[in-house]
């Protein structure tokens, strides 16, 4: 189902169906999904959103906060719009019916690490999940909204695709491989927005989901777009570990209520020696230090305890936890829970302006897959549905204020298949993704060096060749789309972390381990 739209948006998380319900009033909207329209991470998001709504807490400290976590990098005024938008962003979800916790007349908020006051309102330990069905709720019901499910974007549609080739660098759309037919699909619009979300597959233990492969990025990227700040790289300290259950995240307000780290094997309860927020700190110190008991005792995970607290407190504040846990044979309220740290969060991507302008005229992007400025070098914990909310929200206004300004779409070139043949082998790109998240895990991980980073580089080189080659000569598919994404992302990450020679915030390495005295953005110029 190939066709023309007015605007035209690729992903269908958070960032992607707020910017289709503030334009789909005036426009039509085209929303494509990568596979389910609640795939994305949207619907994984445990913690909750940051906002100032309690009584003695400002807006300054909210904004400090998340400058600490950044540890200087941020663009203070982004910052200042993000959260001063906040409690008016919490305000239309609620208008929207997403079901908040209450305390009284007052929405109920919780702690979590990095943050001066209890700012985080969420739906029990479910929040994301309530978000997206509100968000897919009002977008199915909106007759100016079309969702698609199941089309993997393999490239931006530009000038260089026109029918009159130009090299203006303009946005048209995207070419997407639909899932159900095989079929490559010309989606065009006279603006996109990329809510593609990150990079989080990367790595080999991650909470993103799947379909987390740096699409967005890898696009504007090779579109022409300037990337930014791939190497600060957020590793969530405590995933479960569990062979069986990927990516089970148990979130960072269980230690807010009270969990505690522990060593497996001496029972020693390792944060306070560490910082003196203990497990309240920032979640790169957290995850070092778990990486550090983990590499130093040979462990395969620490523990995270919350059994001192009463069943029914536990039982209350974290239901789904609970039951998950229980169904592994874990019982939360007498054991503790074997944790790992895992990719989180990328906090690096395309870098967009206030108004989530990209460089290339007619691209848009909102989300995971930007640089906005916000999170800077580490992102502070629920400050990511919020960016989500506000930049989906200044896209849209964006777009509709100078819709009159955006030239209506040429002819654009059908995707050629004439020269391509079905794969023969499919197992060259399973071997390759794993090659590329393991690596990607040892040598540019929580704790990197030079020589590893360096080691990165030269596999990464091998396999573009490789890639590349297969790529010319196969037809597209999903898989391959993704590990073509995934392998360029990885370069990104790998000459950003090459590119900085100090340790700030989320990048740390063993070779530079001081912070310079001035904080400066790393920006690849394509």
């Amino acid at each position: 189902m190939s066709g023309a739209t007015d605007i035209l948006i690729v992903g269908s998380g958070a960032a992607g169906l707020t910017a289709a319900l503030n334009l789909a009033d005036r426009f039509r909207i085209t929303v494509l999904a990568k596979g389910g329209l609640d795939e994305g991470a949207t619907a994984w998001a445990q913690g909750g959103i940051a906002a100032v709504l309690e009584e003695g807490d400002t807006f300054e400290q909210h904004i400090e906060d998340t400058m600490i976590a950044g540890a200087g990098l941020n663009d203070r005024g982004v910052v200042e719009m993000v959260v001063e938008r906040a409690p008016a962003a919490i305000h239309r979800l609620e208008e929207l019916g997403v079901p908040f916790a209450t305390e009284g007349n007052a929405l109920h908020l919780t702690r979590e690490g990095g943050h001066s006051h209890r700012r985080i309102v969420h739906v029990a330990d479910a929040t994301g999940w309530a978000v997206q069905e509100a968000l897919l709720r009002a977008a199915t019901a909106h007759p100016n909204i079309t969702l698609v499910p199941d089309q993997v974007a393999i490239d931006l549609a530009t000038s260089r695709h026109e029918e009159r080739y130009s090299g203006a660098g303009h946005v048209w759309g995207v070419y997407a491989v639909d899932r159900t037919t095989g079929r490559v699909n010309l989606h065009t619009a006279r603006a996109t927005i990329l809510a593609t979300g990150g990079a989080g597959r990367t790595y080999l233990f991650s909470t993103a989901p799947r379909g987390a492969t740096g699409d967005g990025i890898a696009m504007a990227w090779r579109a022409g777009a300037r990337v930014s700040n791939m190497e600060f790289m957020q590793f969530h300290p405590t995933c479960l570990y569990n062979l069986e259950v990927k990516n089970f995240l148990i979130t960072e307000a269980v230690r807010g209520e009270g969990g505690r780290l522990l060593n497996p094997k001496t029972g020693h309860r390792y944060m306070p020696d560490i910082d003196p927020r203990a497990e309240l700190a920032p979640r790169d110190i957290v995850a070092r230090a778990n990486d550090a008991e983990i590499k130093r005792d040979g462990l395969d995970y620490v523990h995270l305890d919350i059994s001192h607290q009463p069943p029914a407190f536990i039982h209350e504040h974290f239901p789904n936890i609970q039951e998950k846990l229980l169904g592994l044979g874990i019982d939360i309220t007498k054991e503790p829970i074997p944790v790992v740290p895992a990719q989180h969060y990328t906090c690096g991507g395309i870098v967009v302006d206030r108004d989530g302008r990209t460089d290339l005229p007619g691209l848009y992007a909102a989300g995971e897959c930007t640089q906005s400025g916000l999170h800077g070098a580490n992102r502070l914990a629920s400050n990511s549905l919020l960016e989500c909310f506000v930049f989906g929200e200044a896209a849209a206004k964006h777009i509709a204020a100078h819709w009159d300004t955006l030239p209506p779409v040429p002819t654009i070139r059908p995707w050629d298949e004439s020269r391509v043949a079905d794969s023969d082998e499919e197992v060259v790109i399973k071997q390759n993704w794993t090659e590329i998240r393991r690596f990607m895990w040892n040598y540019v991980g929580i704790v990197r060096t030079t020589k590893r980073l360096q080691r990165a580089a030269s596999r990464i080189r091998l396999m573009t060749e490789e890639v590349a080659d297969y790529y010319g000569n196969f037809r597209v598919t999903p898989d391959l789309i993704e590990l073509r994404n995934l392998l360029q992302t990885a370069d990104l990450i790998v000459r950003s972390a090459l590119h900085r020679h100090e340790s700030r915030g989320l990048h740390y390495t063993l070779d530079y381990p001081e912070t310079s005295p001035v904080a400066v953005d790393t920006v690849l110029v394509p």
